[in-house]
């Protein structure tokens, strides 16, 4: 291992080693793992960079320190599909935080490069410069700096702004979703979403007992507006929930003209808009206009997260709402979350310093690159795919007579973990797709799992 060239980096490659040295035994047989002197020696790294891997996988749950004795693999036992009848969604998650499965059904675009070395670098700086006892342990919208970041973030224009008291920041997306929609009285009534939808949402709507109409996207990112206009017309439909840009994961870009019309039809009919801004700066073009660029202002409510650009260490969820408040106000009190001041105080430094700027548009270009070399691969098994317009993923269509659940079944059997179209409607469409994410770990042979796909899509009845 060069040391000159990569030591500011070490422990990562220290890590991805032991993750493969790890993934490479029987997950139901315990193991132990070398010392931290052995594997130091073996890698020539220091002891230190070899005890920060460790302790990275001590963290995740993957090893344990056993004293005097070292470091241990445990031993997972095998996800029990069959009790209890789980859900699709729920085996692809189980399956997939397995050591030693590949899922190609990842939704991680900060995995290719993240801000989480920065991000607790200005935590350690911060803790130093707050101490504890200075620090409020009780901030129920989100730290004040945070909030006035994000408010100068969106911030357009002196028609188009939002202040600090409009953002509520809670621990992650189902949680603040879960307050909007208590908050504006939108639990138990009925919404408009695209489809394909994320997942993230759809389960959340149904947990609030909301009724979903889905509105297909065509092959180019559009709706029928006139089909739009009947539901409308004809469903008593309180809110909407739509994608800023690109819609994750079908990968198209709804044009301006059509988002003019849209939110002038949500107006007339007083429908809350709310705008997912999940992916918003995952766009490869220039960036389009967002439909809050058109909507009512006071029946708007934007939401996003910070981890897809930052990495897991920001998992905070956060809106932004000039309508309603006091009951945003209310119920963000209600809830209670607490949440780490000084961490919230790094993410805000990451906007505040323009670090955030620079890292979208290196994430974007290596995005971009992947994306074109995930099209290859797929361009050499012959299977013809839409090249998305933004985020992290293709959205694949197989041919009619394949059942992609078994191709799903067939392809754990080879330790590939794939997500189904089906995972992406309340309603049983898209049957035929899948999401093909390409925020995976390219040092593995992606390549030979793209073939072992299509070979399983090939080989389906």
């Amino acid at each position: 291992m060069d040391k000159t060239k990569h030591s500011a980096f070490a422990y990562q490659a220290v890590y991805r080693y032991l993750v493969e040295l790890i993934d490479a035994s029987p997950t139901q047989v315990e193991r132990k793992l070398p010392s931290l002197r052995q594997l130091a020696a073996r890698l020539g790294v220091s002891v230190s960079t070899t005890k920060y891997a460790y302790a990275l996988l001590e963290d995740e749950g993957r090893i344990y320190a056993k004293p005097k004795f070292g470091y241990f693999t445990r031993s997972l036992p095998a996800p029990l599909l069959t009790q209890g009848s789980p859900s699709l969604l729920d085996q692809v998650f189980a399956h997939a935080r397995q050591p030693g499965m590949l899922a190609l059904s990842s939704d991680a675009p900060a995995m290719l490069l993240s801000l989480e070395n920065p991000l607790l670098m200005l935590e350690r700086e911060l803790t130093r410069q707050h101490p504890r006892a200075l620090t409020p342990l009780y901030l129920p919208f989100g730290e004040p700096e945070l909030r006035a970041a994000l408010a100068e973030r969106y911030t357009q224009s002196a028609d188009n702004y939002w202040q600090a008291d409009h953002v509520f920041i809670g621990s992650d997306l189902h949680s603040v979703l879960d307050a909007a929609l208590n908050a504006l009285d939108l639990a138990g009534t009925v919404a408009l979403v695209e489809s394909p939808c994320s997942w993230a949402i759809l389960r959340q709507l149904q947990a609030a007992k909301v009724r979903v109409i889905e509105l297909r996207l065509d092959t180019h990112g559009r709706f029928d507006l006139a089909a739009l206009e009947g539901l409308l017309t004809q469903e008593p439909i309180r809110f909407a929930v739509l994608s800023s840009t690109v819609n994750i994961p079908q990968g198209g870009v709804v044009p301006t003209q059509d988002k003019q019309q849209i939110c002038r039809w949500l107006a007339q009919r007083d429908i809350w808009l709310f705008e997912n801004d999940t992916y918003g700066e995952l766009y490869f073009e220039p960036q389009p206009a967002r439909y809050r660029d058109f909507a009512d202002p006071q029946k708007l409510l934007v939401f996003s997260t910070f981890d897809k650009v930052i990495g897991s260490e920001a998992p905070y969820g956060y809106v932004l709402c000039r309508g309603q408040g006091p009951q945003l106000q209310r119920v963000f009190l209600e809830r209670g979350f607490r949440l780490s001041p000084i961490r919230q105080k790094a993410i805000a430094k990451l906007f505040t310093s323009k670090r955030i700027d620079p890292h979208l548009k290196a994430l974007r270009a290596l995005l971009l690159e992947r994306m074109t070399g995930m099209k290859a691969l797929l361009d050499e098994v012959h299977w013809p795919a839409l090249v998305p317009r933004g985020g992290a993923s293709f959205w694949l269509k197989a041919p009619p007579s394949v059942d992609l659940r078994q191709v799903f079944e067939r392809l754990l059997a080879q330790r590939i973990v794939i997500a189904p179209g089906e995972l992406f409607s309340q309603q049983g469409a898209w049957q035929q797709h899948l999401r093909l994410s390409y925020t995976l770990d390219w040092s593995k042979d992606i390549a030979q799992a793209v073939q072992q796909l299509a070979q399983a899509v090939r080989q389906s009845p």
